[in-house]
């Protein structure tokens, strides 16, 4: 009698596998990439020790100009404190080539491999990002950089990054106390020393709202729906398309859509074959400013899924949200390995209501209901509450955390240094005694 067995896995199972294979080979590869570019660098007369002459005191890296927005208020208040920076960024045209900063050295470092290629061999104390993955794919800690520190470029969960995006960092300034207690899940699971997680704020979200108050009240205009969604197949595009483009048409209001800045390089062909279809302006709008603020400001409501925007929106702009349902594959991400809902998807239906596949053909009414119905307001103010700490002054808080951490590692240095050489005076009186014996 002959018997067969079938292995099952389900589908969350395997694509948790598939990712951290996935990472193991990228780990692997770009480990291997590394040491080719020492050994080159070794071959050709220790160049790399030329560059790395002298360290940098606090080095902020960024991965697009989009992020410009995260670290304007970073690189205002270290400049306003005179504590010299260098900015590195993978953007020519990154805005703070225009800033004219005394104290900060902005410098543009290449895309791609190029860029980690350097960042790899960065010899500096303190290193800022708001890019994930530090470890695990083509970013490397250099073994001359004594401390990374990630800054979120959203105010939802910490967890909804890519599986690992966190990991290697050894400060993380957040902004809610959910938030804190992901990244003590996440590090009793996979056995990280505590890393410090002080809550500063969102520096961003208080300059956006600085900026709101200044600009004074919107002049009147029409009803005015923006759609700015994330990328890939859970996002808006991907799933509605062309029947939920159609359907804000047919409501009459002004429509603008925003499609994430990866969009066009993830899902170019898709995204093509939409904005070829709707080319006229007075029907659809595609948006595509490196400075979302004044298409936020604008906007009567927006339609987006699990974008950071939502937040921006809500919480700063204070209007409400309608939102996808969260059919969310949650397998690539940190997420996965929390056995709880994300505080990103218990909060939305206090923002907004949900749109789904049986109600997009009424999204009009949606739209009226969730301008016109003000108990969204109470869901607004619970969220600053819970994700928003403390509100006002991020930039402050956050620059604090850094140039302490700064501080922290030119002491133990010195520290270092002065045992080095108290041991080498012992080492040379043990010496001189012998000699005389």
């Amino acid at each position: 009698m002959a018997y067969s067995f079938c292995l099952y896995i389900d589908p969350g199972t395997g694509g948790m596998l598939f990712t951290i294979l996935f990472g193991i080979f990228g780990v692997a590869v770009f480990t291997l990439r590394a040491l080719m570019i020492r050994i080159k660098y070794r071959i050709s007369g220790g160049k790399s020790a030329k560059i790395n002459d002298k360290k940098i005191p606090i080095a902020i890296f960024t991965d697009h100009k989009r992020y410009w927005n995260v670290f304007e208020p970073l690189l205002d208040e270290f400049e306003k404190r005179k504590q010299e920076v260098i900015y590195m960024t993978c953007s020519e045209d990154d805005p703070a080539f225009n800033k004219h900063y005394e104290y900060i050295t902005c410098e543009f470092i290449g895309e791609g491999n190029k860029a980690f290629s350097k960042l790899n061999l960065l010899n500096a104390s303190v290193v800022v990002s708001s890019t994930p993955s530090l470890g695990v794919f083509q970013w490397k800690r250099s073994k001359n950089v004594d401390y990374y520190i990630h800054v979120q470029h959203g105010a939802n969960d910490i967890s909804m990054y890519r599986m690992f995006g966190t990991d290697h960092f050894d400060g993380l300034p957040l902004s809610g106390e959910y938030q804190v207690k992901q990244i003590r899940q996440l590090e009793q699971m996979r056995g990280i020393p505590e890393r410090e997680a002080p809550l500063c704020g969102i520096p961003y979200m208080d300059a956006m709202k600085k900026r709101l108050d200044a600009a004074g009240p919107v002049p009147p205009h029409e009803r005015t729906v923006l759609m700015a969604p994330s990328w890939g197949k859970s996002g808006i595009l991907s799933r509605f398309g062309e029947k939920l483009i159609d359907a804000l048409i047919s409501t009459g209001y002004k429509i603008i859509v925003r499609p994430h800045p990866q969009s066009y390089a993830s899902e170019k062909e898709m995204l093509d074959k939409l904005m070829s279809k709707y080319t006229d302006e007075s029907k659809v709008i595609w948006n595509r400013d490196n400075d979302n603020f004044e298409v936020l400001r604008q906007a009567d409501i927006l339609i987006s899924d699990f974008s950071g925007i939502i937040f921006e929106f809500t919480l700063v702009f204070d209007k409400p949200l309608i939102y996808t349902d969260t059919n969310y594959d949650t397998s690539p991400y940190d997420v996965s390995w929390i056995n709880e809902t994300p505080w990103t998807f218990k909060i939305l239906p206090q923002l907004g209501l949900e749109l789904n596949e049986g109600n997009v053909d009424r999204i009009k009414e949606l739209i009226d209901r969730c301008i016109d119905d003000p108990t969204f307001r109470k869901g607004r103010d619970k969220a600053r509450a819970e994700t928003w700490i403390p509100m006002g002054n991020g930039a402050e808080l956050t620059v604090d955390f850094i140039i302490k951490k700064y501080n922290d590692v030119v002491a133990k240095q010195k520290s270092e240094k002065l045992k080095m050489k108290e041991n080498n005076k012992k080492t040379g009186k043990a010496k001189r005694r012998l000699n005389i014996k």
